[in-house]
């Protein structure tokens, strides 16, 4: 294999793709992620929720009418079993609610109380001002302004290409590329 492949997808990757420059690019991009994650999780703020546990609360604050359990499902890393255990345990302490969807019977819609609403304000304030410190801490407003454009490129230009096909090589094997 070369370093130049051919990108199938249409769009501003299309053509010639540097298979090392992407390797690497999402290599720091990943390292970033997890060092700054680290970093969040020993934040004192997870005393009475976890990070997770604030990742439903916040994805619900930007949908008021709610969300069915599915679709909050797909905001999420947890699988849809995780993501129901959580649900119920976030019910139980009063932050959630739960209520068929209408029109369909077997639907759920998640919702924020009242109560849950408040702990995600609270939490969130604080969250946002660690977040500030990590990572406005190291980058200048014009770099936060480029990772910004890069990652929501990077997020909305997933849906247009297709998964990868490696024919018979179901397992990925490639003797001549590496990772960096």
């Amino acid at each position: 294999m070369t370093v130049q492949e051919t990108a199938a997808a249409p769009g501003p990757a299309a053509g010639a793709v540097d298979v090392r420059a992407a390797a690497v690019a999402w290599e720091e991009l990943f390292r970033a992620q997890v060092a700054i994650m680290r970093r969040l999780q020993r934040d004192p703020i997870w005393d009475r929720i976890t990070l997770r546990e604030y990742d439903v609360l916040f994805t619900l604050s930007r949908a008021p009418q709610g969300l069915r359990l599915r679709d909050l499902g797909e905001s999420s890393l947890l699988s849809q079993p995780s993501l129901s255990r959580m649900v119920e345990r976030l019910e139980e302490a009063g932050w959630v609610r739960r209520a068929p969807a209408a029109g369909d019977g077997r639907g759920v819609v998640v919702g924020l109380t009242a109560a849950g609403a408040a702990l995600q304000k609270e939490v969130g304030r604080r969250h946002v001002q660690a977040i500030a410190h990590y990572v406005g801490g190291a980058l200048d407003p014009q770099q936060l302004a480029a990772l910004t454009d890069v990652a929501g490129a990077l997020r909305a230009g997933q849906p247009a290409i297709p998964d990868l096909d490696r024919g018979d090589d179901a397992a990925g094997h490639d003797a001549d590329a590496g990772a960096p």
